[in-house]
């Protein structure tokens, strides 16, 4: 069971990054984080790529359907002219975003933010994704949430592509990837024969 840091007396901000495959509750979890800081009166601001209008334009929605208000941005350096004022701020899909979401989330956390990132880990082919990485390596707080592989019911920390298309970008749900254990999703194809 994950239990949130106690932060007080803490003289800057923080960087948290919330990692795992697809249907792992990645987002399930920024949006719990989130709703916690706002029942304690913190000033929260929650930013998606804008390229990310799978379940909706400008809300982050996890895909159990639970929403949260948010901010579309084309880039990380957009984040700038949305805060002010602000203790925590959310960042959803973070692997969609430009390597500058690096910096971005450590200026943030110098002047005094709470950052909680979730993103993929890996994209569909095992690589790690994005600024993920990075992210990972300069955050204070790291939680790796799992899927369930439909499979053979181990813990999944892959998220294999359904469809063949080869580009490293597609945004999809439950009808282009399933998450799939280290083993199962070795396999490949050979379970796409049910």
């Amino acid at each position: 069971m994950f239990l949130e840091p106690n932060f007080r007396g803490q003289r800057s901000g923080w960087i948290e990054v919330i990692c795992g495959s697809m249907f792992s509750g990645k987002t399930e979890e920024l949006i719990r984080r989130l709703r916690r800081a706002k029942i304690a009166n913190q000033k929260v601001e929650i930013f998606k790529p804008k390229t990310d209008v799978r379940y909706d334009i400008n809300d982050v929605v996890s895909h159990d359907s639970n929403a949260i208000s948010s901010i579309p941005v084309a880039t990380s350096r957009d984040i700038f002219d949305h805060i002010q004022d602000v203790n925590v701020v959310g960042i959803d899909e973070a692997q969609f975003f430009d390597t500058d979401l690096i910096k971005v989330s450590q200026k943030l956390a110098v002047k005094g933010i709470r950052v909680i990132i979730a993103g993929l880990d890996m994209d569909f082919k095992g690589d790690p994704f994005g600024p993920i990485p990075q992210l990972l390596s300069i955050a204070e707080y790291i939680t790796k949430v799992h899927a369930i592989c439909p499979h053979c019911g181990s813990l999944a920390t892959h998220s294999y592509r359904l469809i063949p298309d080869q580009e490293k970008v597609l945004l999809g749900a439950k009808e282009s990837y399933e998450p799939r254990c280290r083993v199962c999703y070795s396999m490949g194809n050979i379970l796409d024969f049910k």
